[in-house]
C-alpha cells in the first residue's frame, strides 16, 4: 500500500467502526424497547424514576472507585516494568483509553501504547506487556469474585463454572512467561506466517518474566479485585433501590458473569451479550421484566457509557500531551 492511500484507509476503517457500533447500539436498544414494551413503558419508566440524583451519583461514584482503583494497576505495572511515568501521566493514559472501550475487541484502547511510545521512546513490543497484564488482572480479578460469590449465593448460576474457569485460564496464560511463549509458538507453527509478528509477540511474552514479583502481583489483584467489586455492590444498590433485593452475593455474580459472557462475544464493550444475560439472570431469579430491564439499562449507563464518557473528556488531553512530549524528546 502506498502512502498516498494510507490517509484513504484509516477514515474508512473509522466509518466502519461506527458503523458496527451504531448497529450494536440500534440493535441493543430494540431488544429493551421489546422487552420494556411487554410490560408496559410506564411500568419501566415508573421503576427507573425512583431513583434521586443522589442515588445516580453514588452509583456513578461506585464505577469511578473502580476506574481509579485499575488506573493505579495501571501505574504500578507500568513502573514495574521499568517505564519512567508519573501517577497523573499514567491516570491519563488509562482513562483516555476508556474513550475506545467499544471498539472491535477493545483493539482501540492499545491507544495507550502509542502515547506511552510518543512520551518514552518505548516500542510497541516493548510495552505490550503491560496491556497484557492489565488485562489479566481483570481477567483475574472477575473470575475470582465471580466464583466467590457464586459460592456464597444460594442456588448458584448456569453457566458460571465454565466462564471462571476460561477466565482463569486465559489470565493464567498471559502471566506464565514461557506457557505464553510456548501458545505464541504453537500458533506460528499451526500458521507457518507473519514471522516477524510472532518473533516480536514472544519478545513481548518474555517480558512478562518482570512481573514474577510476588508483592506486585498480590497488590495488582487486590486493587482489580476491589475495583471490581465497587461496581458488582453499585449494582445490588440499585436492584434494592428498585425493590428487588436478590441479595448481595447474586447481585455480585450476575453483575460479572454477564460482563464477562459480554466479553467473550468479542461485540465492543461486551453489547448486547452483556445486557442479555443480565436481563435472562434476572428473570431468572424471579425480578419482573419492568425492574431488570430498566436496572440492566441503568447499570450499564453508570458503567460501561460512563467510562466512555470520561474517556472522550481524557482522550484529547492525553493526546495532546503525548504530541508535545513528542516534540520535546530528542
Amino acid at each position: 500500500m502506498s502512502m498516498n492511500t494510507a490517509p484513504s484507509v484509516l477514515p474508512a476503517r473509522r466509518l466502519r467502526d461506527f458503523a458496527l457500533l451504531g448497529g450494536l447500539l440500534a440493535l441493543v436498544g430494540i431488544g429493551l424497547a421489546g422487552l420494556a414494551a411487554q410490560t408496559g413503558w410506564e411500568e419501566s419508566w415508573a421503576q427507573a424514576s425512583r431513583l434521586g440524583l443522589w442515588q445516580i451519583g453514588a452509583l456513578l461514584g461506585l464505577s469511578l472507585v473502580n476506574y481509579l482503583f485499575r488506573a493505579g494497576r495501571w501505574h504500578l505495572l507500568a513502573r514495574r516494568l521499568g517505564l519512567q511515568v508519573g501517577a497523573l501521566q499514567s491516570l491519563g493514559h488509562f482513562l483516555g483509553g476508556f474513550a475506545m472501550s467499544v471498539t472491535p475487541g477493545r483493539v482501540g484502547e492499545l491507544v495507550r501504547m502509542r502515547w506511552l511510545k510518543r512520551e518514552t521512546g518505548w516500542a510497541v513490543e516493548r510495552t505490550a506487556p503491560l496491556v497484557l497484564m492489565d488485562r489479566a488482572g481483570d481477567l483475574a480479578a472477575m473470575a475470582l469474585i465471580l466464583g466467590g460469590s457464586v459460592s456464597l449465593a444460594a442456588g448458584g448460576i448456569a453457566g458460571a463454572l465454565p466462564v471462571t474457569v476460561l477466565a482463569l485460564a486465559a489470565a493464567i496464560v498471559a502471566t506464565r512467561p514461557r506457557l505464553l511463549a510456548a501458545c505464541i509458538t504453537f500458533a506460528h507453527r499451526l500458521t507457518g506466517r507473519f514471522d516477524r509478528l510472532f518473533a516480536r509477540a514472544r519478545r513481548a511474552a518474555r517480558t512478562l518474566a518482570r512481573f514474577s514479583h510476588g508483592p506486585t502481583l498480590a497488590f495488582s489483584l487486590a486493587l482489580g479485585l476491589l475495583g471490581w467489586t465497587a461496581e458488582g455492590y453499585a449494582f445490588d444498590l440499585l436492584l434494592s433501590w428498585m425493590g428487588a433485593d436478590i441479595g448481595l452475593a447474586k447481585a455480585i455474580a450476575i453483575f460479572v458473569f454477564a460482563t464477562l459472557a459480554g466479553g467473550l462475544t468479542g461485540a465492543p464493550g461486551g453489547l448486547g451479550g452483556a445486557e442479555a444475560a443480565m436481563v435472562a439472570l434476572l428473570t431468572l431469579e424471579g425480578v419482573p421484566l419492568e425492574i431488570s430491564v430498566p436496572a440492566t439499562a441503568i447499570i450499564r449507563l453508570t458503567t460501561l457509557w460512563f467510562a466512555i464518557a470520561i474517556g472522550l473528556a481524557a482522550f484529547p488531553l492525553a493526546e495532546r500531551r503525548s504530541l508535545r512530549s513528542q516534540q520535546v524528546r530528542p
